[in-house]
């Protein structure tokens, strides 16, 4: 296996606001708990993303991204009137993306995705991304190619949004292979179509701790997209793709 950055994982810190989202709270996993679950994967790096239950809470992400160190860097969720020099301050501890959960709430909302992708990406180079059920890419479609820069959460969730997720990958669109538990596909399948469209699209990551998923993530998903992508795609799906996208690294 290679090294891998983990594109999308969450850390709960009880000593951060949690806000219910439906009637759903989550139970701690830190930082040391994750460090502890993954440790012999080879993770160097990866993307602590904002969770519906932490709202517009910033407080557990600088935490969590000084906990984990170099090579980790922040999703967060915003609102939309979020100031310039906020955004640069969240910049400088190492945010790098804007998350719209379209799916569960606590973001921005979708009027505000257009203006305020274009603004994070203009004032700090950060990049969009999306938890939203690929059967609404559909409408999407003509806004999100517009946007600089776009990933989308789970590989769209649902078999029956798969065409329109491949035409956003078309046009530079990016998609993390994570969340089995929660998806309604079968991810070998939406991982070949998506490789077959674009190989630099696709990221991996844990989704740690699996909030809400009817199972969580197991070291087994990493080996079906290894066995999936084949050995010659490997580095790049597993490190590369990502650290471009998040970390800047030149292709290599």
């Amino acid at each position: 296996m290679p090294q891998i950055f983990d594109s999308h994982l969450h850390i709960i810190d009880p000593a951060h606001p949690l806000v219910e989202n439906n009637g759903y709270l989550p139970a701690a996993f830190t930082a040391a708990d994750y460090r502890q679950r993954t440790e012999g994967l080879g993770i160097r790096g990866g993307a602590v993303v904002s969770g519906s239950f932490q709202a517009f809470d910033q407080g557990y992400l600088v935490d969590a991204l000084q906990a984990l160190g170099p090579g980790f860097v922040g999703v967060t969720q915003i609102p939309a009137d979020t100031t310039d020099v906020r955004i640069r301050e969240l910049d400088r501890v190492g945010v790098r993306a804007v998350r719209f959960n379209l799916r569960r709430g606590g973001s921005a909302g979708l009027a505000d995705l257009e203006r305020l992708a274009h603004r994070v990406h203009e004032v700090a180079g950060w990049h969009t991304e999306l938890y939203v059920d690929a059967r609404e890419l559909g409408e999407l479609h003509d806004t999100l190619r517009t946007l600089p820069a776009v990933s989308i959460d789970h590989l769209g969730l649902h078999r029956d949004g798969l065409p329109e997720l491949l035409r956003l990958v078309e046009t530079g669109v990016k998609v993390k292979a994570t969340g089995f538990g929660r998806i309604d596909l079968d991810p070998a399948e939406a991982i070949r179509q998506i490789m077959a469209v674009d190989p630099g699209a696709l990221m991996v990551g844990t989704d740690l701790p699996s909030t809400r998923a009817k199972r969580p993530f197991v070291d087994a998903d990493l080996d079906l997209i290894a066995d999936t992508v084949g050995p010659e795609h490997a580095d790049a799906v597993f490190w590369g793709n990502a650290a471009r996208f998040y970390l800047g690294e030149p292709q290599g």
